[in-house]
């Protein structure tokens, strides 16, 4: 197989709309993303083209998303680190003030909204929010890859 080939993803068989569809496809195209980029710091500086037009200033480049898809992966692989070790991790400095502070009000916002609504509803609020999540983040490994490929010549 030749370098600028594109390793075939390979899923199991669920449901289209299952959501071990969805865990299991994102799994497989960030492996593919990490396998395809050798040099991720060629990455660096580098911002998504959406539908033309260049990001917005301050946005994440391609090498934040690069290294934020896999860490992700990681947790979608082999489940989340307790919440010890995550909340020791944030304040070891790996998120930033502005982090903490929007996920405090939004921890804040989404217990007020919770605490209106049934379980079932609750879950199907969740379920449909990772869904919408991966999915999303599934087509940024994709594109990162894309990307990686446009600079090193190896684009089809």
């Amino acid at each position: 197989m030749e370098a600028a080939a594109i390793m075939r993803v390979q899923t199991k068989h669920y449901p289209k709309n299952c959501l071990l569809t969805v865990m299991d496809r994102y799994s497989a195209v960030v492996r593919n993303m990490e396998q395809v980029v050798m040099i991720p710091s060629l990455l660096r500086d580098m911002q998504f083209n959406v539908h033309g037009h260049r990001a917005q200033d301050g946005a994440p480049d391609l090498y934040n998303y690069f290294t934020m898809l896999k860490a992700i992966r990681v947790d979608v692989d082999h489940g989340l680190l307790p919440r010890e070790e995550w909340r020791s991790k944030v304040a070891d400095g790996r998120a930033s003030e502005a982090e903490n502070e929007a996920a405090k009000t939004e921890k804040d916002e989404e217990e007020r909204i919770l605490g209106q609504l049934d379980l079932e509803a609750q879950f199907h609020l969740h379920f449909s929010s990772l869904h919408h999540i991966l999915t999303h983040l599934t087509l940024k490994a994709e594109e990162v890859t894309r990307t990686y490929q446009e600079i090193m010549g190896q684009a089809k």
